[in-house]
């Protein structure tokens, strides 16, 4: 019986893929306002995947519900959870008087560097924060909204290490980090250039964030990101945002933003703060996550963590507040699990998923944007683990109601790493995703009354004038998945999609184009990142 049903399928699908093939013969001989079809069946797929690519606006707008995963009375509980872990614990502000007496003036218990906040005056401080912005990019077009129904995709930040199937794995450096911010500029399903894309180890640490910045400016007309790994880091990456934007705008316009993390568990060091001033007081934005491993820096159990985090968050955005009421800020998730026999972070496990999705409510009640993890992954390659690891992460995110998604595209091994191959993998699963955000359409030409008409019942829709009109922008056509039959497979190399991904981000950087720059602009980054690396010894660790 198998093998009878076997030789069906293979009849029906040769006569299937034959439809196809017609199908594919009259578009190629079909001149449109783009001109001439031709290439076969591959250059068809890229040329649909990029014609998409360049069609997807500077962010998403969310047309598909988030998932409600609690009731009232369990949103209710974590809310009083957390403001208990306020009131009984507290939260540690260290070496930042500033910070704790702009705490006690707002009617916070200071004792020490021991912040306590009666139930309800953390959230009372929050209510500034806007529940959206706008942050605004070198090209005016790719401006994006922060918050409210609008979801931003920002490529990986933070890894030491970079790998890729020819070189291997390897310290990061500034140029594979220039590589990175080119292969965000050249898709549209990334929406920001990101941050530290990696480090650049081969520059002095204290130095590195002039490098960095340069080139996220100088090779993406996107927003991105400036440092947050001290405060003067963070004035020179406001100071350089001045110059591309011009001070005046920059004092009334969110022009950037940095990612910062509370030292998990309830712990904002004189850094953290110090960095925060400096955003705030610019009226730049601020991404603000607690780094949580449940069973580390909160207890095992998720509802704990979770009313650990709430409380975490609303302490940071308090402090944000009443640094510079208004300031943009975005209330981050970072909460994942651990592998309780070794220690080690896992990535797009149940707990963390369903994590997300009650984090994401909570953060809606206090009225802040949201932060989520994108493809996260502890696996050191782009294999079957990492796909599901990082697919599952990415879309409980998203249903969580992610207005900004970090660490997007290229994540590997726990953060440690960033890929060339799954970089690219994780932007064609993105342009996925955001088909989905984007729901369906209702209208005379989806219900496609035509269609039944000329086909009729028995015959197959391929050939039909409506699937001919409709044929390129049905469907999201992935850019690596392989369709074809085995035989085609087996006669184009047998090739897996670690190695379509490494031949596609080479293409990608081959045909990179810079982004046009005003000169005058990019002599002024110049000579400022050289004065300020004169002025300054090498610091290495």
């Amino acid at each position: 019986n198998f093998d009878l049903l076997g030789g069906e399928f293979r009849q029906w699908g040769s006569g299937w893929r034959g439809h196809f093939g017609q199908l594919d013969m009259q578009i190629d001989n079909n001149t449109t306002e783009r001109g001439q079809r031709s290439g076969g069946r591959a250059a068809r797929v890229r040329r649909r995947s990029e014609e998409a690519t360049q069609n997807f606006p500077a962010c998403i707008p969310r047309k598909i519900p988030v998932y409600e995963l609690l009731e009232e009375e369990a949103l209710q509980q974590l809310e009083a959870q957390a403001d208990w872990i306020l009131k009984e614990v507290g939260v540690e502000v260290s070496d930042d008087q500033e910070a704790l007496s702009l705490l006690r003036e707002a009617g916070a218990s200071v004792k020490g560097n021991r912040v306590r906040f009666e139930p309800g005056l953390a959230r009372s401080l929050c209510a500034s924060a806007p529940c959206q912005f706008q942050l605004h990019a070198r090209d005016p077009a790719r401006t994006v909204t922060i918050g409210g129904n609008h979801v931003v995709m920002s490529p990986a930040s933070g890894p030491p290490m970079v790998t890729d199937m020819d070189r291997g794995r390897r310290k990061g450096s500034i140029d594979a980090f220039r590589d990175f911010v080119k292969l965000a500029e050249s898709t549209s399903y990334l929406h920001h250039a990101g941050a530290t894309l990696c480090e650049p180890e081969d520059i002095a640490l204290n130095k590195r964030h002039l490098d960095m910045v340069y080139n996220l400016i100088r090779y993406s007309s996107k927003p991105f990101m400036g440092s947050g790994a001290a405060p003067e880091r963070a004035v020179d990456s406001i100071r350089m945002a001045e110059l591309v934007f011009g001070e005046a705008f920059v004092k009334s316009h969110c022009v950037i933003t940095t990612s910062l993390n509370i030292n998990s568990p309830l712990t904002l060091d004189h850094i953290t703060t110090g960095v925060m001033k400096i955003y705030a007081r610019a009226n730049q934005g601020v991404l603000l996550s607690p780094f949580m491993m449940s069973g580390a820096m909160s207890p095992v159990t998720q509802p704990a963590s979770i009313a650990q985090l709430h409380a975490e968050c609303m302490a940071g955005i308090a402090l944000y507040q009443l640094f510079q009421k208004g300031a943009p800020i975005i209330y981050g998730n970072f909460l994942t699990t651990l592998d309780l026999k070794t220690g080690a972070p896992t990535f797009g496990t149940a707990e963390a998923n369903l994590s997300a999705l009650a984090v994401g409510q909570l953060s809606r009640r206090l009225g802040v944007p949201l932060r989520c993890g994108g493809h996260l992954t502890a696996s050191k390659i782009a294999d079957g683990q990492a796909m599901q690891e990082s697919a599952d992460s990415m879309t409980a995110g998203l249903l969580a109601g992610a207005n900004f998604v970090l660490q997007a595209a290229g994540w590997l091994e726990s953060g440690m790493t960033i890929g060339y191959e799954k970089f690219v993998m994780d932007i064609d699963r993105c342009g996925m995703m955001q088909r989905m955000l984007a729901g369906l359409i209702l209208n005379e030409n989806e219900l496609a009354k035509d269609a039944y008409r000329e086909a009729g019942p028995g015959q197959t829709y391929l050939g039909t004038n409506h699937t001919q009109r409709n044929f390129e922008s049905a469907n999201y056509t992935p850019d690596l998945a392989d369709t074809d039959p085995y035989e085609h497979w087996l006669d184009n190399g047998s090739q897996d999609i670690q190695q379509r991904a490494n031949r596609r981000w080479k293409e990608m950087l081959a045909q990179f184009q810079a982004p046009a720059i005003d000169p005058g602009v990019d002599e002024a980054l110049q000579e400022f990142v050289a004065r300020r690396k004169r002025e300054m010894p090498d610091e290495w660790y």
